[in-house]
This record gives C-alpha cells, sequence and structure tokens, in this order.
C-alpha cells in the first residue's frame, strides 16, 4: 500500500517521504517540512490516533489524512474531531486520494499565504496604518511619504477616487515630527462655499446673522499640527485667498474680525481633478496652485497595481471576517480571478465593498465566485470610465482618442507586450496597431519586466513535500 501511494502521488509530481510506522513519520516530521501526511489507523506500536496527536504537537496546522477500512469509519470521524482534515477508506480509488492529497496541500499553501500576507500587513501597519500594497507603484508611494514626511513642506496628493488619499494625509502625519499633534480633516466638497471662511478661520461675536458667540476654526484645532483638505479643488477663490496667506505669512483673521492670529500648521491637501485645467480655466488660483505643489504624491489607480489586489483582499478578509466573527476566511483561486481580471473603476473602497458584502453573506470558511457580486464576474476586458461634462462642453475627438489610447495600453499589458496577440485581442491586423502605437506614442513594456520582484514566487508542487505513513493490510 505505501509503495502504491508512492507511485501514484510522485507520478502526479509531489516529493514523497515513506515512514513504515508512526514513531518513523514523527521523526521525519521533526527533519522535514512536510505540505501534507497519510496516515494508517492502523499500525502496530503507535496507532493513527497517537501519531495525529503527535504530529500536530509537531506543526498544528499539519492537514492530516487518515486511512482506515470501510468498517473503521467512525473511528476515522473520531480522528477528524482530533484535528485530522479528512479520510480515505480501503480500496480507493486513485482518483479519490489525489483529491483529497490536492485539497490538503492547496489548503497548507493558502494558509501559509495568509500567515505571510499578515506578517507583511502588521509591519507595513507600524509605518502606514491602512495603506496595503507591494507593488513596484506603492513602494515608490511608500518612499516619498518617508522622505517627505520630516519636512515642513506642503504636499498635494492626486489621485481617483477610492485610491485611499486620506490614508496617505495620515501617513504623512504619522511619520513627521508633528504626529502626537493634531491632525484635522476639512472635507471641502461637503461644505457650502459660504460657510469655507468661517469654518477653517473662526468667527467673532455678529459677524454674521446667527453669529451669537465667537467660534475658533479648524485652523486653532491644527496648530502645531497637520491640517487635510480633501477635495481641494471645491473651496471658493475667496476662501483660496485666505489660504494662501496661511501659507505664505502663517497668519489669519476671523471672519469679522480685524486680530491677526499666528498660526505653525503644514498643509496637506487632495484633489481627483486636473487643478491645472482648474487654474486656465479660472477656477483654481494659479499661486495657490505652486504652493500646494510643491511635493506631489500621486496615488495609482488599482487597475495600475493588480499584483495588490490578492493582499488587499486578504487585509479585508482578516478586518471584517474579525468584525462578523469569522475567522480563516479564505477566497477559492476562482474568486480571486474574477477580483484580478476586473477594473475597479471605484478602485480599493470599491473592493473593500466588495469583500465586506462576500464576508457577510458566506456561511462557510472559503469564499468562492458566487459571492461575487454580478457587475465583477461580467465586468468587460477593458472598463469605460463615466464623464462628467463641464458647463463649458468638451472635445468629442480629445475624449476618443484618450479612450483608445487607455484600451491599446491595457490591451498590451494583458498581452504583455506581445503586439501581434494584442492585435487579435483587439481584432485588428497587426500593422494597424503598431501605426496606431506610434501615432500615440505608447511604449509596450513586457509583462514580466513590469513585474518582477512584485509577487512572491508560486509553489510548484515538485517543491511540496508528503510523508506517509505505512498503512496496515488490514
Amino acid at each position: 500500500m505505501r509503495e502504491i501511494l508512492d507511485t501514484l502521488l510522485t507520478r502526479e509530481g509531489y516529493h514523497v517521504r515513506l515512514a513504515a510506522s508512526g514513531v518513523e513519520g514523527i521523526e521525519l516530521a521533526k527533519s522535514v517540512p512536510f505540505d501534507a501526511a497519510i496516515v494508517d489507523m492502523m499500525m502496530p506500536g503507535l496507532d493513527g490516533i497517537g501519531t495525529l496527536e503527535e504530529l500536530r504537537k509537531l506543526d498544528d496546522e499539519l492537514p492530516v489524512l487518515m486511512i482506515t477500512a470501510f468498517a473503521s469509519v467512525e473511528s476515522a470521524i473520531a480522528a477528524m474531531k482530533r484535528g485530522a482534515l479528512d479520510y480515505i477508506t480501503k480500496p480507493f480509488k486513485n482518483d479519490e486520494v489525489l483529491l483529497v492529497v490536492r485539497n490538503a496541500v492547496e489548503r497548507r499553501r493558502l494558509r501559509a499565504e495568509n500567515t505571510a500576507l499578515r506578517q507583511t500587513l502588521r509591519a507595513q501597519y507600524q509605518n502606514f496604518p491602512g495603506i496595503i500594497g507591494r507593488s513596484r507603484k506603492m513602494k515608490q508611494v511608500f518612499d516619498l511619504i518617508m522622505q517627505a514626511a520630516p519636512s515642513r513642506s506642503t504636499m498635494l496628493i492626486t489621485g481617483e477616487s477610492g485610491t485611499g488619499k486620506e490614508l496617505a494625509a495620515r501617513a504623512i502625519h504619522s511619520n513627521s515630527s508633528r504626529s502626537d499633534r493634531a491632525f484635522v480633516t476639512v472635507n471641502s466638497g461637503n461644505l457650502p462655499s459660504d460657510l469655507h471662511g468661517s469654518t477653517l478661520f473662526g468667527h467673532v461675536k455678529g459677524a454674521f446673522t446667527g453669529a451669537v458667540y465667537p467660534k475658533k476654526g479648524l485652523c486653532d484645532l491644527a496648530d502645531k499640527g497637520t491640517i487635510f483638505f480633501d477635495e481641494i479643488g471645491n473651496i471658493s477663490l475667496e476662501t483660496q485667498a485666505k489660504l494662501l496667506r496661511v501659507m505664505q505669512e502663517r497668519e489669519f483673521m476671523r471672519l469679522g474680525g480685524m486680530e491677526t492670529i499666528k498660526v505653525d500648521v503644514r498643509i496637506v491637501a487632495a484633489t481627483n481633478c486636473d487643478l491645472r485645467q482648474m487654474v486656465g480655466d479660472g477656477r483654481f488660483r494659479e499661486d495657490l496652485f505652486y504652493r500646494l505643489h510643491v511635493i506631489n504624491l500621486s496615488l495609482p489607480p488599482l487597475r495600475e497595481r493588480k499584483e495588490d489586489i490578492p493582499v488587499l483582499a486578504q487585509h479585508f478578509l482578516v478586518k471584517y471576517g474579525d468584525e462578523n466573527r469569522k475567522a480563516g476566511l479564505e477566497l477559492t483561486g476562482e474568486a480571486l480571478d474574477l477580483l484580478m481580471d476586473y477594473d475597479w473603476p471605484g478602485n480599493v473602497r470599491e473592493l473593500e465593498n466588495v469583500i465586506e458584502r462576500a464576508v457577510v453573506l458566506t456561511s462557510g470558511p472559503r469564499i468562492d465566485a458566487g459571492l461575487i457580486p454580478e457587475h465583477v464576474r461580467s465586468s468587460p476586458m477593458f472598463h469605460i470610465p463615466r464623464f462628467v461634462v463641464p458647463p463649458e462642453g468638451i472635445s468629442f475627438k480629445d475624449v476618443i482618442t484618450n479612450v483608445e489610447k487607455r484600451l491599446i495600453e491595457s490591451t498590451l499589458d494583458a498581452s504583455g507586450g506581445v503586439q501581434k496577440r494584442a492585435a487579435e485581442l483587439l481584432h485588428i491586423k497587426p500593422t494597424t496597431l503598431n501605426e496606431m502605437i506610434k501615432r500615440y506614442d505608447i511604449r509596450p513594456r513586457r509583462k514580466k519586466d513590469d513585474e518582477t520582484g512584485d509577487r512572491p514566487p508560486a509553489t510548484s508542487r515538485s517543491q511540496q513535500r508528503l510523508s506517509t505513513a505505512e498503512p496496515s493490510r488490514e
């Protein structure tokens, strides 16, 4: 029986070590790390249950599979209550054995990956609370934060909605000398324009109808700390002028007041708008733009750092699993593939919502494809963004050109930079694609060159190890 299992599993690509007894199997496990163990229930000397318990003492996450005669199934079930993962009844079919072993090794691999991801997240969380990523682009973000955070310089964070601009601002503050002082957020998009001045700088009694008492502003609260302007493009031109004075002179006056108040604040701003275009349109002050643009931190959209999706998904699985008392949740390979194929127009925030929904709805330890929302499962290869047409209109030609260029770039990424394959995906001639690449000055990059070092090496079956303790001849 031991030789049959050795031949079967070795042919399948596993590295198998054999033990003639439970004691010999335990000694093997002390010297070699295994991905799974196959143990017979009935063995001379130390029986299967005893071997199982000793193996679990050495490695409490080792998947142990029990082999038993049909008449001893109750014993196998008792072994599962003591920590065995599954059991196989004799006589068995080869396909049955391979399926059970495959599931055991996959479980081991997933648990090892999850453990490594948790360790990565814990280490990263210390300096960048809430910001998750290990791609090259996110490493560049982390490096810039660490370099710029200790300074007093103003920083402008740009990126699409849902990319984590406020989290980046908090990371800048927490890694600065002001970390023990206040971090004040100004939600510029949620404030009526006539309240910007009063909210930021406060007001004196009688400054306007209803100003019964004097009031301090957010700049007072942020003194010696950091003030973060979320969506700064939404503040009025009048308030922009007052903010410029705070940045240049480090002083301001309350609404309706005459007294000059000194303040020491570091300003960090964020926007998903094109401030340069707003300057050209007269909706944003040019001098304020250059004051804000001392250091620009650009956050990449999730579709440009898809290698971060597994670690982000794991982070949210742990977060919402703990909240819902569902620890140890795992994504199936099919579910993860769906997440990797989607373009995430809502970025990390959208991914978080999808994972939270799946955690709430799941009734088991694994989240499969059926728990992924329909719009993610049926997403097209290329996401066409929703356009907001400004009052002054928009160039149809420029928009179509931009979409066409992005489609070509995305397809080249999907094909690993191979133009012939990209042309096949787009159903156009390679010569036509080549002309368009030259027209838009697109520089194709091969996937292997773009992603080297960002993914952990996959565990091949030839590297996986199995131990088998000899089944009896019962």
